[in-house]
């Protein structure tokens, strides 16, 4: 078949799809944070809008393309199995196209929108991903870390985007973000581990047969993510109720790590996937909140 999406679902959904809309919407809400945490002065409508469509579309453009290099192991997987280019219902080609487009457009917007050193921190993001976690996840369990850089940058980048520098408060915003997506991942890949052994990926839950070092990660990445999630009040980003808010919900996390690392069950893998997918949009609602004047 030559064309573009295969008959039966429409265009948008299949888009949607690959470019995996309900991360992006992450990465869009993470850097709409940092930027406004970052703001010096009076809202730049035009700068921030900017900012999130060169955002969007870098984003979007680096999960094409990770799908389309990861397109024969994805069809192993039941979890990817029925993405487009797995399920054969778009042609590879296309999706290169739409990948290489979408990135294209996306750091051009931030180069010529909003600045050079925005878009050079899209470009570093773009390539990390694509050219050292992704190889590294058929390599060794280093991956998720080496994955969890790029994961972070989207609020460096805001911050970098409203602030026009890379201060301490963006590199803040880098930390737990960095510190949060570890647990999110490792849960992930415990209730799949069988799934990334068949299509050959390099999981620290595929060799990790107990479980232990598993959990254990899990909650020091929690734990860490507790200590750096008071950062914006350390650094004067936000006030008191952000304080209280960030300890109680990093308890919290860290209460459902402990129990996932004492008892490594799918239902308690689950529940810390679960935990983290609440935990961070609170988190950095309650910034803007409670963000310092």
């Amino acid at each position: 078949m030559d064309e573009t999406v295969a008959v039966g679902r429409p265009w948008w959904a299949e888009l949607a799809e690959l470019t995996k809309i309900r991360l992006t919407v992450l990465v869009l809400l993470t850097t709409l944070v940092g930027f406004l945490l970052g703001l010096r002065g009076p809202l730049d409508g035009w700068l921030l809008l900017l900012t999130l469509i060169g955002t969007g579309f870098l984003a979007g453009g680096a999960s094409t393309l990770n799908q389309w290099l990861e397109r024969e192991w994805d069809v192993l997987m039941e979890r990817t199995r029925e993405r487009p280019l797995p399920a054969q219902r778009m042609q590879p080609r296309s999706a290169l196209a739409i990948g290489v487009g979408s990135s294209v457009v996306g750091i051009l917007t931030l180069a010529l929108g909003v600045g050079l050193a925005t878009a050079a921190l899209g470009a570093l993001t773009l390539g990390l991903y694509l050219f050292v976690y992704t190889p590294l996840k058929r390599s060794t369990t280093l991956n998720t870390i080496v994955g969890a850089l790029p994961g972070a940058m989207p609020p460096l980048l805001g911050w970098s985007a409203g602030a026009g520098d890379l201060g301490a408060g963006g590199w803040a915003l880098f930390g737990i973000q960095f510190f949060w997506q570890m647990p999110h991942f490792l849960a992930i890949a415990w209730l799949y581990r069988a799934e990334y052994a068949r299509a050959g990926f390099h999981m620290l839950a595929v060799y990790d047969e107990t479980g232990v070092r598993t959990g254990l990660q899990a909650v020091s990445h929690a734990w860490g993510l507790l200590v750096m999630s008071l950062s914006p009040f350390v650094l004067g980003l936000a006030g008191r109720l952000y304080l209280l808010g960030a300890l109680l919900l990093g308890l919290g996390f860290l209460g459902v790590a402990v129990q996932f690392a004492r008892a490594r069950t799918p239902r308690r893998a689950r529940w810390l996937f679960l935990a983290s997918i609440g935990y961070l949009p609170l988190l950095l609602s309650l910034m803007i909140l409670d963000k310092a004047r």
